[in-house]
């Protein structure tokens, strides 16, 4: 598979029987230690936070969400089960600024 980042998988997080909607946002490598994507999901809970931004209603969910970074995790490529999209440069730098502000002191 060809994962990069700013696509947008359906992926097995293991939380319940279903895939949710994650964004890829490092990039792959190779030649790292652990074959892991790190991922932020998204949402339909919107807070209204800087940890979110808005991804609005994207034609492949069924309602608008946010991407969270604050729920930022990693998994394996078999836990990836479907890319039905990806985010476009603007909505990718805005993900970028929130996890920028999330890594403040």
């Amino acid at each position: 598979m060809n994962i990069k980042p700013g696509d947008i998988w359906l992926a097995d997080l293991g939380l319940t029987p279903k895939t949710r909607p994650v964004l890829i946002v490092f990039r792959h490598d190779p030649e790292a230690p652990r074959a892991l994507f790190t991922y932020v999901p998204l949402t339909t809970q919107h807070r209204g936070s800087r940890y979110e931004v808005s991804v609005a209603h994207l034609p492949f969910l069924q309602q608008p969400s946010v991407v969270n970074v604050q729920g930022k995790g990693s998994l394996v490529e078999p836990r990836l089960e479907r890319k039905p999209g990806e985010l476009s440069r603007d909505t990718m730098a805005k993900v970028k600024d929130a996890i920028r502000f999330a890594l403040e002191r």
